[in-house]
């Protein structure tokens, strides 16, 4: 599992003083921009599509205390791969998500299988059940 600690601005509520839902996908992205800069890394620049994503919002999200991001593997396919997520916040899980992404050869646009090395890493962090 990967863990990202994320301290709400004020600019992220809404009227309601609540976080707004837009900043969710962005608390999100920061919880597996580990995983992006995996596949980035080892091509010399971009080799990922988001291919999509959903999110549940479970219970309200509030600027005065600090969240977890927290990201797990939860598929690994030949050229495609599933990062499930939850928000949590003062103990509750407040949001859960999943992001499909694509390895992708931008030059030759195309897909390609996941090389066995990130397998491995992607592995280390698999969601169990």
């Amino acid at each position: 599992m990967l863990r990202t600690e994320i301290v709400p601005r004020i600019s992220e509520t809404n009227m309601a003083g609540h976080i707004g839902h837009t900043t969710i996908p962005v608390w999100l992205e920061a919880g597996y921009d580990e995983v992006i800069r995996m596949f980035n890394d080892h091509r010399g620049g971009p080799s990922l599509i988001m291919s999509g994503f959903s999110v549940d919002c479970l219970a309200e999200l509030f600027y005065a205390e600090n969240v977890e991001v927290r990201s797990w593997i939860d598929k690994i396919g030949r050229s495609s791969f599933v990062v499930y997520q939850e928000i949590h916040q003062g103990g509750r899980l407040c949001t859960r998500g999943a992001t499909t992404f694509i390895n992708f050869d931008y030059k030759n646009q195309r897909t390609e299988p996941i090389p066995q090395n990130l397998r491995l890493r992607l592995e280390e962090h698999l969601r169990d059940g």
